[in-house]
Protein backbone atom coordinates (compact mmCIF):
# COMPACT_ATOMS: atom_id res chain seq x y z
CA UNK A 1 0.00 0.00 0.00
CA UNK A 2 1.11 3.56 -0.66
CA UNK A 3 2.73 5.12 2.39
CA UNK A 4 0.76 8.27 3.18
CA UNK A 5 1.36 10.09 6.46
CA UNK A 6 -1.32 11.94 8.37
CA UNK A 7 1.18 14.67 9.15
CA UNK A 8 4.60 15.59 7.83
CA UNK A 9 6.56 18.26 9.70
CA UNK A 10 9.39 19.95 7.82
CA UNK A 11 11.98 21.10 10.34
CA UNK A 12 13.17 19.55 13.60
CA UNK A 13 13.78 22.66 15.66
CA UNK A 14 11.74 23.35 18.83
CA UNK A 15 8.62 24.14 16.74
CA UNK A 16 8.84 21.00 14.64
CA UNK A 17 9.68 18.72 17.55
CA UNK A 18 6.84 20.10 19.68
CA UNK A 19 4.50 19.56 16.72
CA UNK A 20 5.81 16.01 16.51
CA UNK A 21 4.99 15.40 20.18
CA UNK A 22 1.44 16.69 19.76
CA UNK A 23 0.92 15.00 16.41
CA UNK A 24 2.11 11.58 17.56
CA UNK A 25 0.22 11.82 20.84
CA UNK A 26 -2.95 12.49 18.84
CA UNK A 27 -2.32 9.14 17.09
CA UNK A 28 -1.54 10.77 13.78
CA UNK A 29 1.00 8.97 11.62
CA UNK A 30 3.72 11.59 11.96
CA UNK A 31 6.98 12.13 10.09
CA UNK A 32 9.53 14.86 10.89
CA UNK A 33 11.99 15.80 8.16
CA UNK A 34 15.19 17.67 8.98
CA UNK A 35 18.03 18.51 6.60
CA UNK A 36 20.41 19.82 9.26
CA UNK A 37 20.88 19.54 13.00
CA UNK A 38 18.13 18.15 15.22
CA UNK A 39 17.12 21.03 17.48
CA UNK A 40 17.44 23.65 14.74
CA UNK A 41 19.23 26.96 15.28
CA UNK A 42 18.64 26.66 19.04
CA UNK A 43 21.07 23.73 19.10
CA UNK A 44 23.89 26.24 18.52
CA UNK A 45 23.11 27.97 21.83
CA UNK A 46 25.51 26.90 24.56
CA UNK A 47 23.15 27.70 27.44
CA UNK A 48 19.38 28.10 27.65
CA UNK A 49 18.23 29.46 31.00
CA UNK A 50 14.75 30.82 30.20
CA UNK A 51 12.81 27.68 29.28
CA UNK A 52 10.21 27.17 32.06
CA UNK A 53 10.85 24.15 34.23
CA UNK A 54 14.41 23.67 32.96
CA UNK A 55 16.62 26.14 34.85
CA UNK A 56 19.66 25.48 32.68
CA UNK A 57 20.41 23.37 29.62
CA UNK A 58 22.11 23.60 26.26
CA UNK A 59 20.27 23.95 22.98
CA UNK A 60 21.78 20.68 21.82
CA UNK A 61 20.59 18.83 24.93
CA UNK A 62 17.09 20.33 24.71
CA UNK A 63 16.87 19.21 21.08
CA UNK A 64 17.88 15.68 22.09
CA UNK A 65 15.26 15.51 24.84
CA UNK A 66 12.50 16.91 22.63
CA UNK A 67 13.32 14.61 19.72
CA UNK A 68 13.38 11.56 21.97
CA UNK A 69 10.03 12.60 23.43
CA UNK A 70 8.50 12.78 19.95
CA UNK A 71 10.03 9.45 18.90
CA UNK A 72 8.87 7.70 22.06
CA UNK A 73 5.30 8.72 21.21
CA UNK A 74 5.61 7.29 17.70
CA UNK A 75 6.89 10.13 15.51
CA UNK A 76 9.55 9.18 12.97
CA UNK A 77 12.48 11.53 12.34
CA UNK A 78 14.26 11.32 8.98
CA UNK A 79 17.25 13.30 7.72
CA UNK A 80 16.41 14.65 4.28
CA UNK A 81 16.26 17.94 2.41
CA UNK A 82 13.04 18.87 0.61
CA UNK A 83 13.59 20.49 -2.77
CA UNK A 84 10.11 20.78 -4.31
CA UNK A 85 6.53 20.54 -3.05
CA UNK A 86 3.00 20.00 -4.37
CA UNK A 87 0.62 21.38 -1.77
CA UNK A 88 -2.77 21.67 -3.47
CA UNK A 89 -5.39 18.93 -3.08
CA UNK A 90 -6.06 16.28 -0.47
CA UNK A 91 -2.62 14.65 -0.64
CA UNK A 92 0.46 16.85 -0.32
CA UNK A 93 3.70 15.73 -1.97
CA UNK A 94 7.22 16.64 -0.81
CA UNK A 95 10.21 15.68 -2.94
CA UNK A 96 13.87 15.44 -2.01
CA UNK A 97 16.66 14.53 -4.38
CA UNK A 98 16.00 10.79 -4.07
CA UNK A 99 12.64 10.33 -2.35
CA UNK A 100 9.01 11.37 -2.44
CA UNK A 101 6.88 11.81 0.69
CA UNK A 102 3.09 12.06 0.82
CA UNK A 103 0.87 13.40 3.59
CA UNK A 104 -2.65 14.55 4.25
CA UNK A 105 -1.36 17.59 6.16
CA UNK A 106 1.90 19.53 6.40
CA UNK A 107 3.52 21.77 9.00
CA UNK A 108 6.37 23.96 7.82
CA UNK A 109 8.68 24.68 10.77
CA UNK A 110 11.79 25.49 8.77
CA UNK A 111 12.84 28.48 10.88
CA UNK A 112 15.19 31.27 9.86
CA UNK A 113 18.88 31.85 9.60
CA UNK A 114 20.85 34.99 10.44
CA UNK A 115 21.88 37.17 7.57
CA UNK A 116 25.60 36.58 7.33
CA UNK A 117 27.88 39.42 6.25
CA UNK A 118 30.83 37.18 5.50
CA UNK A 119 33.23 39.12 7.71
CA UNK A 120 36.42 37.17 8.53
CA UNK A 121 35.94 35.39 11.86
CA UNK A 122 32.14 35.67 11.87
CA UNK A 123 31.51 31.98 11.20
CA UNK A 124 34.60 30.75 13.09
CA UNK A 125 33.49 32.37 16.36
CA UNK A 126 29.77 31.65 16.10
CA UNK A 127 28.72 30.49 19.58
CA UNK A 128 32.10 31.53 20.96
CA UNK A 129 31.49 35.24 21.19
CA UNK A 130 29.60 35.86 17.96
CA UNK A 131 25.85 35.95 18.62
CA UNK A 132 22.62 36.87 16.85
CA UNK A 133 20.10 36.95 19.71
CA UNK A 134 20.28 39.36 22.66
CA UNK A 135 17.56 37.63 24.69
CA UNK A 136 19.37 34.33 24.30
CA UNK A 137 22.94 35.40 24.96
CA UNK A 138 23.22 38.89 26.50
CA UNK A 139 23.58 37.72 30.10
CA UNK A 140 26.63 35.64 29.20
CA UNK A 141 28.50 38.92 28.67
CA UNK A 142 27.79 40.42 32.09
CA UNK A 143 30.28 43.16 32.97
CA UNK A 144 32.10 42.73 29.66
CA UNK A 145 32.46 44.95 26.61
CA UNK A 146 30.63 43.89 23.45
CA UNK A 147 30.16 45.20 19.93
CA UNK A 148 26.86 45.49 18.05
CA UNK A 149 26.64 45.55 14.26
CA UNK A 150 23.66 47.39 12.79
CA UNK A 151 21.63 50.55 13.42
CA UNK A 152 18.05 49.53 12.60
CA UNK A 153 15.22 49.00 15.10
CA UNK A 154 16.41 45.50 16.01
CA UNK A 155 20.04 46.51 16.50
CA UNK A 156 19.32 49.56 18.66
CA UNK A 157 16.60 47.94 20.77
CA UNK A 158 18.64 44.77 21.27
CA UNK A 159 21.71 46.90 22.03
CA UNK A 160 19.80 48.60 24.85
CA UNK A 161 18.76 45.19 26.16
CA UNK A 162 22.38 44.00 26.11
CA UNK A 163 23.39 47.11 28.07
CA UNK A 164 21.51 45.71 31.07
CA UNK A 165 24.28 43.12 31.34
CA UNK A 166 27.38 44.36 29.52
CA UNK A 167 29.67 47.03 30.95
CA UNK A 168 29.82 48.73 27.55
CA UNK A 169 28.02 48.26 24.23
CA UNK A 170 29.80 49.75 21.24
CA UNK A 171 27.54 50.08 18.20
CA UNK A 172 29.23 50.24 14.81
CA UNK A 173 27.25 52.48 12.44
CA UNK A 174 27.80 53.04 8.72
CA UNK A 175 26.36 56.56 8.76
CA UNK A 176 27.52 59.99 9.82
CA UNK A 177 27.29 60.96 13.47
CA UNK A 178 23.74 61.12 14.79
CA UNK A 179 22.15 59.14 11.94
CA UNK A 180 20.56 55.79 12.80
CA UNK A 181 18.19 53.60 10.77
CA UNK A 182 15.89 52.92 13.71
CA UNK A 183 12.73 54.77 14.72
CA UNK A 184 13.13 58.19 16.38
CA UNK A 185 11.96 57.11 19.84
CA UNK A 186 14.47 54.26 20.03
CA UNK A 187 17.21 56.58 18.82
CA UNK A 188 16.43 59.15 21.52
CA UNK A 189 16.48 56.47 24.23
CA UNK A 190 19.72 55.01 22.88
CA UNK A 191 21.50 58.38 22.90
CA UNK A 192 20.54 58.81 26.57
CA UNK A 193 21.91 55.39 27.53
CA UNK A 194 25.33 55.94 29.09
CA UNK A 195 26.36 52.33 28.44
CA UNK A 196 26.00 52.75 24.69
CA UNK A 197 28.80 54.16 22.59
CA UNK A 198 28.50 54.78 18.85
CA UNK A 199 31.33 54.36 16.38
CA UNK A 200 30.25 56.39 13.35
CA UNK A 201 31.19 56.08 9.67
CA UNK A 202 32.60 52.65 10.32
CA UNK A 203 32.29 48.98 9.46
CA UNK A 204 33.51 45.76 10.99
CA UNK A 205 36.60 44.50 9.20
CA UNK A 206 37.55 41.32 11.11
CA UNK A 207 36.87 39.36 14.31
CA UNK A 208 39.98 38.06 16.06
CA UNK A 209 40.67 35.65 18.91
CA UNK A 210 42.00 32.25 19.96
CA UNK A 211 39.34 30.08 21.64
CA UNK A 212 36.79 32.91 21.67
CA UNK A 213 36.42 36.53 20.57
CA UNK A 214 39.15 38.79 21.93
CA UNK A 215 39.02 41.84 19.70
CA UNK A 216 37.70 43.26 16.44
CA UNK A 217 39.18 45.41 13.70
CA UNK A 218 37.10 48.43 12.72
CA UNK A 219 37.53 50.37 9.49
CA UNK A 220 36.64 54.05 9.23
CA UNK A 221 34.87 54.52 5.92
CA UNK A 222 36.02 58.12 5.46
CA UNK A 223 39.70 57.81 6.35
CA UNK A 224 40.25 54.12 5.64
CA UNK A 225 41.98 53.82 9.03
CA UNK A 226 41.75 50.39 10.70
CA UNK A 227 41.83 50.22 14.50
CA UNK A 228 41.68 47.37 17.01
CA UNK A 229 38.98 47.28 19.67
CA UNK A 230 39.06 44.79 22.56
CA UNK A 231 35.75 43.05 23.29
CA UNK A 232 34.35 39.69 24.36
CA UNK A 233 31.28 39.53 22.16
CA UNK A 234 30.00 40.61 18.75
CA UNK A 235 26.25 40.77 18.15
CA UNK A 236 25.00 40.90 14.56
CA UNK A 237 21.58 42.45 13.98
CA UNK A 238 21.41 42.82 10.22
CA UNK A 239 18.31 40.70 9.67
CA UNK A 240 17.10 37.10 9.61
CA UNK A 241 16.23 35.14 6.47
CA UNK A 242 13.27 32.70 6.53
CA UNK A 243 14.14 29.26 5.16
CA UNK A 244 11.47 29.29 2.47
CA UNK A 245 13.41 29.40 -0.80
CA UNK A 246 11.96 26.04 -1.86
CA UNK A 247 8.44 27.47 -1.47
CA UNK A 248 8.86 30.60 -3.57
CA UNK A 249 7.40 29.08 -6.76
CA UNK A 250 4.31 27.66 -5.05
CA UNK A 251 0.91 29.28 -4.42
CA UNK A 252 1.69 29.49 -0.70
CA UNK A 253 1.50 33.13 0.38
CA UNK A 254 4.77 34.60 1.65
CA UNK A 255 5.40 38.14 2.85
CA UNK A 256 7.98 40.39 1.19
CA UNK A 257 10.74 38.98 3.40
CA UNK A 258 9.82 35.34 2.87
CA UNK A 259 7.86 34.49 6.02
CA UNK A 260 4.89 32.17 5.47
CA UNK A 261 1.66 34.06 6.05
CA UNK A 262 -0.84 32.46 8.42
CA UNK A 263 -3.78 33.17 10.72
CA UNK A 264 -3.99 32.89 14.53
CA UNK A 265 -4.52 29.10 14.29
CA UNK A 266 -1.42 28.88 12.09
CA UNK A 267 -3.35 27.96 8.94
CA UNK A 268 -1.47 29.00 5.82
CA UNK A 269 -3.15 30.17 2.63
CA UNK A 270 -3.48 26.53 1.48
CA UNK A 271 -5.85 24.03 3.10
CA UNK A 272 -4.01 21.41 5.13
CA UNK A 273 -0.76 23.39 5.28
CA UNK A 274 0.24 24.92 8.62
CA UNK A 275 3.11 27.02 9.96
CA UNK A 276 5.10 26.98 13.20
CA UNK A 277 8.07 28.82 14.65
CA UNK A 278 10.28 31.58 13.33
CA UNK A 279 9.38 30.92 9.69
CA UNK A 280 6.30 33.06 10.36
CA UNK A 281 6.43 36.72 11.35
CA UNK A 282 5.68 37.19 15.06
CA UNK A 283 6.42 39.40 18.05
CA UNK A 284 8.81 37.15 20.00
CA UNK A 285 11.05 34.54 18.42
CA UNK A 286 12.22 32.25 21.22
CA UNK A 287 12.40 28.52 21.93
CA UNK A 288 9.30 28.66 24.11
CA UNK A 289 7.19 30.50 21.51
CA UNK A 290 8.39 28.11 18.80
CA UNK A 291 7.31 25.15 20.93
CA UNK A 292 3.93 26.80 21.53
CA UNK A 293 3.52 27.28 17.78
CA UNK A 294 4.29 23.62 17.22
CA UNK A 295 1.55 22.57 19.63
CA UNK A 296 -1.02 24.91 18.04
CA UNK A 297 -0.13 23.88 14.48
CA UNK A 298 -0.36 20.16 15.32
CA UNK A 299 -3.76 20.58 16.97
CA UNK A 300 -4.94 22.61 13.97
CA UNK A 301 -3.71 19.81 11.69
CA UNK A 302 -5.59 17.28 13.81
CA UNK A 303 -8.81 19.31 13.51
CA UNK A 304 -8.24 19.64 9.77
CA UNK A 305 -7.92 15.87 9.38
CA UNK A 306 -11.05 15.31 11.43
CA UNK A 307 -13.01 17.60 9.14
CA UNK A 308 -11.50 16.10 6.01
CA UNK A 309 -12.60 12.69 7.24
CA UNK A 310 -16.13 14.02 6.93
CA UNK A 311 -15.34 14.81 3.32
CA UNK A 312 -13.78 11.40 2.66
CA UNK A 313 -16.48 9.36 4.41
CA UNK A 314 -19.64 11.34 3.64
CA UNK A 315 -19.01 13.57 0.63
CA UNK A 316 -16.32 12.30 -1.72
CA UNK A 317 -17.64 10.31 -4.71
CA UNK A 318 -21.23 10.79 -3.53
CA UNK A 319 -24.13 12.97 -4.59
CA UNK A 320 -24.38 15.08 -1.47
CA UNK A 321 -26.00 18.42 -0.80
CA UNK A 322 -23.78 20.62 1.38
CA UNK A 323 -25.24 23.63 3.13
CA UNK A 324 -22.71 26.23 4.26
CA UNK A 325 -23.91 28.63 6.94
CA UNK A 326 -22.82 30.74 9.90
CA UNK A 327 -24.14 29.47 13.24
CA UNK A 328 -24.79 33.07 14.29
CA UNK A 329 -27.32 33.30 11.47
CA UNK A 330 -30.54 31.55 12.60
CA UNK A 331 -32.31 32.58 9.39
CA UNK A 332 -29.58 30.83 7.42
CA UNK A 333 -30.27 27.55 9.20
CA UNK A 334 -33.97 27.93 8.48
CA UNK A 335 -33.22 28.53 4.81
CA UNK A 336 -31.06 25.40 4.55
CA UNK A 337 -33.68 23.31 6.38
CA UNK A 338 -36.22 24.30 3.79
CA UNK A 339 -33.80 23.40 1.01
CA UNK A 340 -33.20 20.00 2.60
CA UNK A 341 -36.93 19.29 2.52
CA UNK A 342 -37.10 20.28 -1.15
CA UNK A 343 -34.22 17.96 -2.07
CA UNK A 344 -35.43 14.83 -0.26
CA UNK A 345 -36.83 13.28 -3.41
CA UNK A 346 -34.00 14.30 -5.75
CA UNK A 347 -31.81 11.20 -5.31
CA UNK A 348 -29.51 12.96 -2.85
CA UNK A 349 -27.36 10.53 -0.84
CA UNK A 350 -27.03 12.89 2.10
CA UNK A 351 -27.52 16.48 3.25
CA UNK A 352 -24.65 17.89 5.29
CA UNK A 353 -24.61 21.14 7.26
CA UNK A 354 -21.24 22.91 7.45
CA UNK A 355 -20.95 25.68 10.03
CA UNK A 356 -18.23 27.94 8.63
CA UNK A 357 -17.35 29.10 12.17
CA UNK A 358 -16.92 25.58 13.53
CA UNK A 359 -15.85 23.65 10.45
CA UNK A 360 -13.35 26.18 9.13
CA UNK A 361 -11.15 23.68 7.33
CA UNK A 362 -14.02 22.07 5.44
CA UNK A 363 -15.37 25.50 4.55
CA UNK A 364 -11.94 26.57 3.30
CA UNK A 365 -11.59 23.36 1.28
CA UNK A 366 -14.74 24.34 -0.64
CA UNK A 367 -13.74 28.04 -0.70
CA UNK A 368 -16.76 29.03 1.41
CA UNK A 369 -15.04 30.36 4.53
CA UNK A 370 -15.95 33.99 3.81
CA UNK A 371 -19.57 33.69 2.72
CA UNK A 372 -21.96 36.30 4.10
CA UNK A 373 -25.18 34.34 3.53
CA UNK A 374 -25.98 30.61 3.42
CA UNK A 375 -24.99 28.72 0.28
CA UNK A 376 -25.96 25.30 -1.01
CA UNK A 377 -23.93 23.17 -3.38
CA UNK A 378 -24.39 19.62 -4.64
CA UNK A 379 -21.24 17.52 -4.80
CA UNK A 380 -21.47 15.09 -7.70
Amino acid sequence: MENIYDLIIVGAGPAGLAAGVYGARAKMKTLILEKGTIGGMASKTTEIVNYPGIPKTSGERLGEVMSKHAENLGAVIVRDSIRTVELEGEIKILKSRRKEYKARSIIFATGTRPRVLGIPGEIDFKGRGVAYCATCDAEFFSNQEVVVIGSGDQAIEEGMFISKYASKVKIIVLHDEGILDCNRLSAEEAFKNTKLEFIWNSTLNEIIGEESVEKVQIKNLKTGEITDLSCKGVFFFVGMIPNTEFLEDTSLKLDNIGHIECDSLLNSSISGVFVAGDVREKYLKQVITAAADGAIAAVSAERYLEEMNIYTNRIKDKKVAIGFWNSLDSDGLKYLSEKESELKNNSIDDFIYVDIRKNKHLAKFFDKENITCPELIINK
